[in-house]
């Protein structure tokens, strides 16, 4: 009877609590973002990492929430920003990193998408340092916008590409299994 007790107590402790912007790796994560007048819900977020070291804190904006890589891929519009949380993070370096996400993503075949990828890969000449956010607006409708600290870069057109460009998160071969996990909230 008191496990019962201190049970109900503490569920109604905790749908009494206000909903704070979660934190992941020091990073404030909004709750809700709206890019293109619609507004995404964070589904969720994780930390990727390589050689035990921290490199950025990578989270999935879903319309509704999504636990599969297909329903995000159906979805209209959603978004995956990284937040760098390292200097080891350069701009060679992201870029080497995405070529071999999407060379996973398509299987060892980006040559149907190779023009998209290397509109998207100047998008990661500029330096990148500790602090930048990058974010990803992925519609089917229109392809992925990039954004580099909350400036719009450029629009890469095309769904494959945009398909791809999920899967490097959240495909069979994803940059980080434990990231793809956290970022579909599981």
């Amino acid at each position: 009877m008191k496990s019962l007790i201190r049970s109900l107590l503490f569920v109604s402790l905790c749908f009494s609590m206000p909903l704070a912007a979660k934190t992941v790796a020091d990073v404030s994560l909004d709750e809700q973002l709206t890019l293109s007048d619609q507004s995404l819900q964070l589904n969720g977020a994780g930390v990727r990492s390589k050689f035990f070291m921290d490199l950025y804190v990578g989270s999935l904006y879903t319309p509704s929430p999504s636990t599969s890589l297909q329903s995000v891929l159906e979805a209209p519009k959603v978004a995956i920003r990284l937040n760098i949380i390292s200097g080891m993070i350069t701009s060679e370096k992201m870029q080497d990193a995405i070529i071999e996400g999407f060379d996973d993503a398509t299987n060892g075949n980006p040559q149907g998408i190779q023009a998209e990828i290397d509109a998207f890969m100047a998008l990661f000449s500029a330096p990148i340092v500790k602090g930048d956010q990058f974010t990803l607006e992925a519609n089917k409708d229109l392809g992925v916008t990039a954004y580099k600290n909350g400036v719009k870069q450029a629009t890469v057109e095309g769904e494959a590409f945009r398909q791809a460009l999920l899967k490097i998160w959240l495909g069979d071969k994803p940059a980080q299994k434990s990231l793809k996990k956290a970022m579909l909230g599981k």
